[in-house]
């Protein structure tokens, strides 16, 4: 982020077209290759680093993850700083919390996604996950993005784990309403998911009834692995595209940088 702007303001991107997010499961790879992978992300053209995915990752690793990151773009900021010709301003890109349930935080991120799994049936992602992190939140003075997170089939890990009443395309009503909702709720983010490593993604439609409610803010992942279903995903209304299992995947950091920049070639076209 520019000195001047804050975190929220930075999530709305208002102007600034469809961006990428790079997701980080700190439970999938050791804090430095974490942090490696989000240097490459940020110079490919990443403008957020979501950190979190898994369910039952603890703290402790998470917090690890999200200081490793912190203290290399620092690095990187601090760097360029000193070099007349570079823009350190390409390396203040927000740290977000993207958690799991109420054991996934750390003081060291910039925010969280404060999330109310809208089409949940259990109580527990409702409200209960919510009222035992809140404390901690306040202790570590990790601001908070209120987010209405909708989980779309076939939903993966999180639509079973969170025992959502999957959304199913073609249910672009239901989709509009539950954006009414959020909106009327007071969150200025809505999330789309179609779960992580999902064999499709959120379809266009949904994401266009959504985009009705234009206050909102639109995240989408799951299931976007390629240039063409980011593209997808940007036309029909997203502010942010996010990309988890594809980054996983990668064998090298020059496949990583391949794959990332097809996504956010896609991203550019079809918002420019």
């Amino acid at each position: 982020m520019t000195p001047d702007e804050g975190l929220l303001s930075h999530v709305h991107n208002r102007g600034h077209g469809c961006q990428h997010i790079i997701l980080i499961d700190p439970g999938k790879q050791s804090a430095e290759v974490a942090a490696k992978r989000a240097v490459i992300a940020v110079e490919t053209g990443s403008r957020m680093i979501f950190v979190g995915g898994s369910t039952d990752t603890p703290d402790d690793v998470v917090h690890e993850t999200c200081k490793a990151i912190q203290e290399i773009l620092e690095l990187k900021t601090f760097t360029a700083s000193q070099d007349p010709t570079a823009d350190e301003d390409v390396w203040k890109v927000p740290v977000v919390l993207f958690p799991g349930g109420a054991h996934a935080l750390s003081p060291a991120a910039d925010g969280i996604l404060f999330m109310m799994l809208m089409n949940s049936k259990s109580r527990r992602f409702l409200i209960g996950e919510q009222l035992r992190g809140a404390p901690a939140l306040k202790q570590y003075g990790v601001e908070t993005i209120p987010t209405g997170y909708l989980v779309f089939s076939p939903g993966g890990r999180v639509g079973e784990v969170g025992d959502a009443d999957l959304v199913n395309s073609g249910q672009e009503e239901l989709v509009y309403s539950y954006a009414l909702t959020a909106k009327m709720y007071g969150f200025n983010t809505l999330y789309l998911e179609a779960g992580s490593g999902s064999s499709t993604q959120v379809d266009s439609n949904s994401i266009q009834a959504a985009r009705q409610v234009s206050e909102l803010c639109l995240i989408v992942g799951g299931g976007i692995r390629n240039e063409e279903q980011a593209a997808k995903a940007a036309a029909a209304g997203a502010n942010w595209v996010v990309t988890g299992t594809l980054t996983e995947d990668a064998t090298s950091d020059a496949e990583l940088k391949s794959r990332l920049e097809a996504v956010i070639r896609g991203i550019q076209s079809s918002s420019s």
